[in-house]
């Protein structure tokens, strides 16, 4: 399952509608984080299959940093419903992520 590239606010605004759970990765240009982690997190991904998954370049489409708050890069936001349930930015614990995933998941699932 690849990312989504997307490249503007009302797109990521369609997918977060469309989809229970959402996956936004918020990444740049330059970034050895962002390039380092991505691979890394695409793995972990692959897991939940009922989670659309998209990835944005904040130098692409720069007001998404307003948007979601965006301070630093990468930022990792998963949604449920429309709302964030789970943020992450910068120096990431996958293994720690993965947990935080799974349980999200497992939590709205199982109801």
């Amino acid at each position: 399952m690849a990312f989504a590239k997307l490249d503007d606010l009302e797109a990521i605004d369609e997918i977060i509608k469309a989809h229970k759970f959402v996956f936004l990765y918020i990444w740049r240009d330059g970034c050895s984080v962002c390039h380092g982690l991505y691979p890394q997190i695409e793995a972990v991904m692959k897991k939940y299959p009922q989670i659309e998954t998209a990835h944005i370049n904040v130098a692409e489409v720069p007001e998404v940093a307003g948007r979601f708050e965006v301070f630093t890069v990468p930022v990792l936001l998963l949604f449920v419903d429309g709302k964030e349930y789970l943020r992450e930015a910068r120096i990431v614990q996958v293994d720690l992520f993965e947990e935080r995933v799974r349980k999200l998941v497992d939590n709205y699932v199982d109801q």
